[in-house]
């Protein structure tokens, strides 16, 4: 049973740019995941509640949406300085709720600095199109405008990247307006930035926030007001989001889960390709969605490869993930941390080698602690529901492969195409292999095939449901509706005249 800090914070719910006590009868724990303590209690709010934060957004949108574009942007400007002097005090809070380290933590935040970078460029992208003298004398014009309240629905592995980087910036730069369902275990860091937002000058009920369980958190699904969702999670809850927002008529946008591959053939540098795979495997404890959790390694030198895996693997600091020297922190709860450790009991119970146990480490002085140790497993096999399955924890799995073609044939067949790398110093293999990938974000030679955010993050397969994806011009097309303004103005003598108007151009007559 979990410790209870001498000071347990109830937390509430997000309206108008107020926090407001819930009336739910239901409060979830959250806690420290470096001890296991109990720190806060979050509210299961209510359908009402959360309906009350859809009406704040849809009274804020009108608004909101007529300012000038770049009255919109300030706001983000002005955020974006406050992120850079406070990115300790975030990266300190997301290591402590969810256990990520204090170098992964500082990334989050600058992966959404780098978001701001490109929603506050909006009023470029946002531009649409024209053409003169479509027919005789008529000039379109395109524009593209925002739609309403957009529902954010995100994970737990990545509390302020996803939620405001991903899925805010460019949701309000574009004229929207914004409900957020937190994720569950780890709301404290959206309490801290949703506070530095409206500090920054965000008008009230542009940005709302609940957290639910899943019965209220449909409501997102279904309201009239919300014109999209977008959604980070599993796929088998992603392809329920999308069949019911769909349903209700909602643009929806769905990232789902991974099991990431990576091929690494028998010309590769091993050491090198090992240190680039040691941190896409274990870095944020395996909880990422671009983690990479298998390995298929030529047989010629698997067995090296291996080695240089364990080495670095029984490298990695495990500790606290506030303390500065820590490489490896907890996963996020004690639920978490009971999954992770099925799927290693899982792949032993299935024949796979376990090379490395992380089940029985020990951190003194955080016996509490949420932690699963780095683990390795060879000879997984096609067979093996843990070669196919994602474990979402600091776990490997190798597969051993006889040539280039049996590799990517082993990858490809996964239903899972998030992202996929390979590690070679052929040029003809690398480019074979960004051509016949199904992944959408590939990587070569790199462990980590995450792009920038002017490009979208563009998982395929049941990794993503959707049109358009997160980030780039992808985003701000999801973000946005297309209006046609069609134009003609007349002569004097035009006025005179008596006008028929055809689509192949106007004719007097």
């Amino acid at each position: 049973m979990a410790q209870v800090a001498s000071t347990v914070k109830t937390l509430g719910y997000c309206v108008d740019g107020v926090w407001k006590q819930s009336q739910s009868s239901t409060f979830l724990d959250i806690t420290d995941s470096n001890t296991g303590e109990v720190i806060a209690r979050t509210p299961m709010c209510t359908e009402a509640e959360v309906t009350e934060a859809i009406e704040s957004a849809h009274a804020a949108f009108g608004p909101w949406a007529t300012l000038p574009i770049q009255k919109r942007t300030e706001v983000l400007f002005r955020w974006r300085p406050m992120l850079l002097e406070k990115m300790d005090e975030i990266a300190t809070l997301v290591s402590t709720e969810l256990g990520k380290n204090l170098d992964e933590a500082r990334g989050e935040v600058i992966k959404i600095i780098e978001a701001v970078d490109v929603a506050v460029a909006t009023p470029m992208l946002m531009k649409g199109e024209s053409l003169m003298n479509v027919a005789t004398g008529h000039d379109t014009v395109s524009y593209r405008e925002p739609l309403g309240v957009f529902a954010g629905i995100a994970p737990f592995n990545f509390p302020a990247m996803i939620p405001f980087g991903w899925m805010l910036p460019l949701c309000i730069a574009t004229g929207n307006t914004f409900v957020l369902k937190a994720a569950n275990p780890v709301p404290l860091t959206s309490h801290m930035l949703i506070d530095m937002l409206y500090e920054a000058g965000l008008p009230k009920g542009v940005v709302n926030m609940v957290t639910a369980e899943k019965e209220e958190a449909e409501v997102l699904l279904k309201h009239p007001a919300v014109r999209g969702v977008s959604f980070v999670g599993t796929t088998p809850v992603g392809k329920h989001v999308m069949s019911i927002a769909a349903a209700h008529g909602k643009r929806v946008q769905c990232q789902t889960q991974a099991k990431n591959h990576g091929l690494v053939l028998r010309d590769a540098s091993l050491e090198r390709a090992a240190r680039g795979i040691i941190n896409s495997t274990f870095g944020c404890a395996g909880m990422r969605c671009m983690a990479l959790p298998v390995c298929v390694v030529e047989n010629a030198v698997a067995d090296e490869f291996v080695a240089y895996m364990k080495k670095f693997a029984q490298e990695r600091v495990v500790g606290a993930a506030y303390d500065p020297k820590t490489e490896l922190g907890p996963v996020v709860s004690e639920a978490h941390q009971k999954s992770v450790m099925g799927w290693i009991d899982k792949a032993i119970e299935e024949g796979a080698d376990l090379v490395l146990d992380g089940r029985d480490i020990v951190v003194p002085g955080l016996e509490g602690g949420h932690f699963v140790g780095p683990t390795i497993f060879d000879n997984v096999t096609e067979d093996m529901l843990c070669g196919r399955e994602e474990a979402f924890g600091p776990v490997l799995f190798i597969k051993r492969v006889e040539s280039f073609e049996q590799g990517l044939e082993i990858m490809n067949n996964n239903p899972y195409a998030n992202g996929s790398c390979i590690f070679t110093e052929s040029g003809y293999y690398s480019r074979e292999f960004a051509r016949r990938t199904h992944a959408g974000m590939v990587g070569i030679n790199v462990g980590i095939p995450v792009p920038v955010s002017f490009f979208p993050f563009s998982g395929h397969k049941d990794s993503f449901f959707g049109d358009l994806h997160v980030l780039g011009t992808d985003g701000i097309r999801f973000f946005t509706e297309t209006k046609c303004v069609t134009t003609r103005w007349f002569t004097e003598a035009d006025k005179k005249q008596k006008q028929i108007s055809t689509w192949e151009g106007t004719v007097n007559r």
